[in-house]
């Protein structure tokens, strides 16, 4: 894994700059586009936090409609939050798919039992709860992995859990033209099954092999 360590003040300066800007019309022939800032001189693909982040105290709607709540279904669990939305044209479906792709290479290691590599979470959390129902998320996922919790609920409960990761999100807003924009922040917290602190943090540019190489150090709740 490519890594450093930041002292807290500096990764929250730092994730406060990595904003996704994903545009898309309301029909399916709206022009999409997308603006990238990164991490200024960052080119690492994760950072192991000095000081951990808390889990987030979020209650939300799952993908079925039921109330999830986020410290409990995930205490003891290895853990990966990412916030976005489904209309997003590639940010982040390409994050959601390269954590996919990386899930499915556990089943060739040996390392791990099957129940650890079973315990592993990845948590989708919409910044775009207005177009993101339940069902929308649902159909978003099922492409890619359809074990990946989504959770939708108030933009205020959303918007307040990210900003306790350094995360920020903004509510989504249209133009004159329709299209809607959505700013969000583009890091992958990973917590802790041992802790249930999120301890390393993953830049947009992390790739499968990245992910890949991480993942059952992570499900141990080791350092990568």
């Amino acid at each position: 894994m490519r890594k450093k360590n930041h002292i807290a003040a500096a990764l929250f300066a730092a994730a406060a700059l990595a904003l996704s800007a994903c545009g898309s019309g309301d029909g399916d022939s709206g022009t999409s586009v997308a603006e990238v800032s990164e991490e200024a001189g960052s080119q690492k693909a994760a950072t192991v936090l000095d000081k951990p982040f808390e889990k987030p105290d979020l209650v939300l709607t799952d993908t079925e409609g039921e109330k999830y709540d986020l410290r409990e279904a995930t205490r003891g669990k290895p853990t990966l939050i990412y916030f976005g939305y489904t209309n997003c044209p590639d940010v982040c479906p390409l994050t959601m798919n390269n954590i996919a792709v990386a899930k499915k290479q556990l089943a060739q290691d040996k390392q791990l039992s099957q129940a650890q590599k079973d315990s592993l979470r990845v948590v989708f959390v919409t910044t775009d709860p207005e177009r993101d129902t339940s069902a929308a998320l649902g159909k978003w996922l099922k492409g890619i992995d359809p074990d990946v919790v989504g959770l939708t609920g108030s933009f205020d409960t959303i918007q307040a859990g990210a900003r306790t990761l350094g995360i920020s999100i903004e509510a989504p807003t249209k133009d004159k033209d329709g299209k809607v924009t959505s700013m969000h922040g583009t890091q992958v917290i990973a917590f802790s099954p041992k802790t249930d602190a999120g301890y390393v943090l993953y830049g947009e540019d992390a790739t499968v092999d990245d992910y890949t190489k991480d993942l059952p150090a992570l499900i141990k709740g080791a350092k990568p």
